[in-house]
């Protein structure tokens, strides 16, 4: 039996739907000791064994992105999707398991071993800028409770900037992985994003040039568990209801469950973990840029089950945002005017003004719909749902 779960009767495969195969590949992997050079090795913790309310959502194969037909084919699916919960899962993405267990030991590695002092020489200079780390109790969760999630988000340019010692031997790795995200699965995405449209394939990819100057990044993320009387206060919730401010989120799926979407029926529902999967969703920028085709995904965090409650929530992503120059104006044909065009706010406008103001407290009641708060940013209606 190979470390990626093959059955040793790989003619049964055949007969099987692609979801079975991939629990069955699940049940079946095995964590074989992978050599780090050095790096403590993440072991991921058990999945929960509760049985929770779980989202159904498409899964995409990326291999199948290959041929045109195969592009189409899958844009179909995209769009479905997108129209449906809002989020797939990303199979056969380019990254094998041991591959993806070794990124996920460099993430742990930038929490584990760099100390608090270290940690401050490269927190991030400007809450405009999603490089460095963001320590816990920055954000305004509810009720004065703050959070409790630390983050260090990498520029796609890996190298243009300095990071903590822990970092540094492991910046060929990160670097490779932050052009596999973007030039890869980002691109092919996009690709099949804008053939759902009916426009050229290129259109978005155009707009998320890896050279360019802008935002898109790598992040670690760990959450870490809170008090009681902190979970009585928020309710639970450690990240209100959201969208993303950017293009799209790629989170590579971990053991933890938490993250719940709100379905179209307005119940929210877990994200269940397949192992090496991705999971994608759209953000701010695409609904912006697509004129509405593709709205951002309603998403939240909260305390995990039970069985996972005392555990250090580790997080892989990658942000994806348009390069800084971009104007965040509809692609479509006829949806904006040139007035509307020329005064759209562009990417580095809007990235900036987003990341500012978040979790700082000021959103107000929305006069139109229970239990959410809203502002005005930039023109656009933002909203967060309690």
């Amino acid at each position: 039996m190979s470390s990626t779960g093959a059955t040793p009767f790989p003619f049964i495969r055949r007969f099987l739907s692609p979801l079975t195969r991939l629990r069955l590949s699940e049940k079946l992997s095995f964590k074989r000791p992978i050599s780090t050079g050095g790096l403590a090795e993440y072991v991921p913790p058990p999945t929960t064994t509760e049985q929770l309310d779980w989202a159904d959502l498409a899964i995409i194969d990326l291999s199948k992105a290959d041929s045109l037909e195969g592009r189409k084919a899958l844009a179909d699916e995209v769009v479905q999707a997108m129209n449906t919960q809002g989020f797939f899962y990303l199979v056969n993405h380019g990254y094998a398991f041991e591959q993806t267990r070794r990124i996920f030991s460099i993430a742990s590695s930038t929490f584990d071993d760099v100390d608090n002092e270290e940690k401050k020489m490269y927190m991030g200079k400007s809450p405009a800028v999603y490089e460095g780390y963001k320590p816990r109790q920055t954000w305004q969760i509810e009720q004065g409770v703050t959070d409790q999630i630390e983050h260090y988000n990498i520029n796609h340019d890996v190298r243009n900037r300095m990071h903590p010692g822990a970092l540094r031997p492991h910046l060929d790795e990160i670097e490779k992985f932050s052009r596999h995200n973007h030039t890869h699965i980002l691109f092919t995405i996009l690709r099949l994003m804008a053939m759902g449209m009916q426009l050229p394939e290129d259109t978005f990819v155009d707009m998320h040039r890896f050279e360019a100057p802008g935002e898109s990044s790598v992040r670690f993320m760990k959450y870490y568990p809170r008090s009681p009387e902190e979970e009585l206060q928020t309710k639970n919730v450690w990240l209100k209801g959201h969208t993303d401010i950017g293009s799209i989120t790629i989170l590579w799926s971990q053991p933890i469950s938490g993250l719940q979407i709100l379905s179209p029926d307005g119940v929210w529902r877990y994200i269940k973990h397949i192992e090496n999967a991705l999971v994608v969703n759209s953000g701010d920028v695409m609904q912006l840029l697509s004129g509405n085709f593709y709205k951002p995904t309603i998403h939240r965090v909260i305390q995990p089950p039970k069985d996972q409650e005392h555990i250090e929530r580790l997080g892989v992503f990658y942000f994806a945002m348009a390069a800084d120059d971009v104007k965040l104006a509809s692609v479509r044909a006829g949806a904006a005017s040139e007035s509307e065009k020329a005064h759209a706010p562009t990417m580095s406008d809007w990235r900036k003004e987003r990341t500012e103001r978040y979790g700082t407290g000021s959103m107000k009641p929305s006069s139109k719909e229970e239990k959410v708060e809203e502002e005005i940013i930039l023109g656009v209606v933002v909203k967060e749902y309690n």
